[in-house]
């Protein structure tokens, strides 16, 4: 996929990185992302992807703009309160980077449309803020075959974590999360979280994304990365697949 002279201009600070090169970038511009919720995370993901190049976006959320969102979903101003997100998202985005496609969907991911809304991507940005929401999404990508970068946060402490369920020696979201039924309380709005904690975490995930769709040092599925806000550090575990998972033990 050849770039235009506007777009070598524009992405001329990745080109010049032998990591990526006209080639990565290419397979930025080749490359179609869904990303699950344009909350905290999505909302710092979008920009990121957007910017670099990613050619197709796909927004899915069924949520609208919230006071009480604006505290850490920067993608949103205060006139945009009633809106849907996944519209004013659109917006966002085609003003930073009119040579991406951006498609969205106002609508809750569910297991009746998650394979529509999902086929034909080439990775999926779990973004949602609740267990039973990630599921969801979790048995989508294994089904269809599909990468998944999921992140979570709440108060200080993020995760962040690359599935392939459907791999035969990767694990899915399941394997490390395991039944997955809603928690009470664990939501963000429920135990807090520092505003600043989903711009690092959503960032994360598009640098995972990125990472995935050019090749560069990019590493196996099934490694969790926790990150401490409060002391500023970042550990790395490996999540092993789990033989008896029901989601992506028999795939």
């Amino acid at each position: 996929m050849t770039l235009s002279d506007l777009e070598l201009e524009r992405y001329a600070r990745h080109i010049v990185l032998p990591e990526v090169g006209g080639a990565g970038q290419a397979r930025l511009k080749a490359a179609a992302v869904a990303v699950v919720g344009a909350g905290g995370l999505g909302s710092a993901a979008l920009p990121c992807l957007a910017a670099a190049g990613v050619g197709q976006l796909t927004i899915v959320d069924d949520d609208c703009v919230a006071l009480s969102n604006l505290q850490r979903q920067t993608l949103y101003a205060t006139a945009d309160i009633g809106r849907p997100k996944a519209e004013v998202a659109a917006e966002r985005l085609a003003a930073l980077n009119p040579h991406v496609c951006i498609l969205a969907r106002a609508e809750r991911l569910t297991e009746a449309n998650a394979a529509a809304l999902l086929a034909g991507h080439d990775l999926v940005l779990d973004g949602t803020d609740s267990f039973a929401a990630r599921a969801v999404v979790n048995r989508a990508c294994v089904a269809l075959g599909l990468p998944l970068v999921a992140a979570a946060m709440g108060r200080f402490e993020g995760q962040l974590g690359v599935f392939a369920g459907h791999l035969a020696d990767s694990p899915c979201w399941a394997c490390f999360a395991g039944a997955a039924e809603d928690r009470p309380g664990e939501t963000c709005a429920a135990r807090g979280v520092l505003g600043a904690l989903a711009g690092v975490m959503g960032s994360l995930q598009a640098l995972e994304a990125i990472r995935l769709l050019t090749g560069f040092a990019a590493r196996p599925p099934g490694e969790l990365a926790l990150f401490d806000a409060l002391t500023l550090s970042l550990r790395r575990i490996r999540v092993p697949k789990d033989p008896a998972c029901p989601v992506c033990s028999s795939s």
